[in-house]
């Protein structure tokens, strides 16, 4: 196997694994430029051919995490539901 099938065969697989609209916590990043803080939550936009995910994060910001360099972890089935509830009480009611 070549490099190029290697990588190609690994972004397949992130792309698979980290579809659209997942949901992901970052828990460290190693661009120590300008890094998305610790701990915040964001959503996978897509990932490209090498593997990186790129997400708009909920500061407002959009970078690419990437594997193996970056650490994240997507969002338990618990904390996705606290974020429906969340959503859901914070949405106006219509009244008569």
């Amino acid at each position: 196997m070549t490099d190029w099938d290697r990588l190609h065969k690994q972004a397949q697989i992130m792309k698979e694994r980290y579809p659209a609209g997942t949901r992901i916590m970052l828990l460290h990043m190693s661009d120590n430029l300008n890094p998305v803080p610790p701990n915040t939550k964001g959503t996978v936009d897509h990932v490209d051919d090498i593997g990186t995910l790129h997400c708009t994060f909920d500061n407002g910001r959009g970078l690419g995490v990437v594997p193996g360099e970056d650490s994240f972890r997507t969002l338990t089935d618990e904390e996705l539901a606290e974020e429906q509830s969340a959503d859901e009480s914070a949405a106006p009611t219509m009244g008569m």
